[in-house]
């Protein structure tokens, strides 16, 4: 399979990796908040930062791996399957029909491929575990939710590129405004940035998601309330995802799954409460064991054609 490299971009995080079949053996993590450099500066600017710091990411992979040819990167975002373009990332507040992969390419001198980064982690975790069958669901909880879809073991995007934006799935009408102009979306709550925002709604203190966390597992109730929240909502809007698509197989992935276990009870609750009665205990959700590698690892074998 030779060597590829994957680059899998978060709201504030970025991580380059090589991998050699799909074993990653090269991996820089970077802290890049693309969503603070997007809210604090005109889109033509913000851009041009995010194009920088993705360039200077990838040098030293670049630079030790010169056989790698090909570049495959995970965007959070609307991406369009047809063109490439990035039509809106709701986390990146301004982004709007750029293409990344025409103009950083010219920039490293390599050929680049862009995909939305849930789908990337998607067919990741599908291909690293062959055994759970040709059909499966990610949910990656991160500054967002976003979700990927793989059918017949390939990647849906769908028509528009944006099959499965589950993290805008209105589960609260008239609710929090969201990044994409809706109101009420799934990851307004059951994302890192929505469990921060509850706890400030009910303790009126602003404290980042890991915080959060640790002080629901010393006894905080508003802290447990937050994650409690978010468990509900995923939940409730997998259920209804499962009533469309009827897939045995989910993962669950991103920064957040470090809390998983404040979740977990709340959510499969949820889950078997809202789940159509004949998909009850037929479903297989697991929480994702790669590292945080699968979106390395999808984003890099789709680019390589694999």
């Amino acid at each position: 399979m030779g060597l590829h490299i994957g680059v899998d971009i978060g709201g504030t995080n970025l991580r380059v990796g090589v991998i050699d079949g799909l074993a990653v053996i090269h991996e820089t993590r970077v802290h890049a908040d693309f969503s603070l450099i997007c809210k604090s500066n005109p889109p033509r600017l913000a851009w041009q930062e995010i194009l920088r710091i993705t360039c200077e990411a990838l040098m030293p992979a670049l630079q030790a791996y010169p056989a790698a040819v090909s570049i495959g990167i995970g965007f959070p975002g609307f991406i369009d399957p047809e063109s490439g373009m990035i039509a809106q990332s709701p986390n990146l507040p301004g982004l709007r029909n750029v293409d990344l992969a025409g103009d950083l390419s010219p920039l490293i001198g390599r050929r680049v491929v862009i995909e939305n980064d849930a789908l990337a982690a998607a067919y990741g975790e599908y291909r690293l575990h062959p055994d759970s069958g040709r059909h499966l669901i990610y949910l990656g909880l991160g500054t967002g939710v976003g979700g990927g879809l793989i059918l017949n073991g390939k990647p849906h995007a769908g028509q528009h590129g944006v099959a499965m934006e589950v993290g805008h799935l209105v589960v609260e009408p008239d609710g929090r405004l969201c990044g994409c102009g809706n109101r009420g979306c799934m990851e307004q709550y059951a994302s890192a940035s929505g469990v921060s925002i509850t706890y400030h709604e009910r303790a009126g203190r602003q404290c980042d998601a890991d915080v959060i966390a640790g002080l629901a597992a010393s006894g905080d109730e508003d802290a447990i309330f937050a994650y409690a929240l978010a468990a509900n909502t995923l939940a409730q809007a997998l259920a209804h995802i499962l009533k469309v698509v009827d897939v045995r197989e989910v993962v669950i992935g991103g920064g957040m799954c470090k809390a998983w276990p404040l979740m977990e009870g709340a959510f499969n609750q949820r889950l078997q409460k809202d789940l159509i009665p004949v998909l009850r205990g037929r479903v297989r959700v697991a929480v994702s064991g790669t590292a945080d590698h699968a979106g390395i690892i999808g984003a890099a074998l789709l680019a390589a054609g694999h």
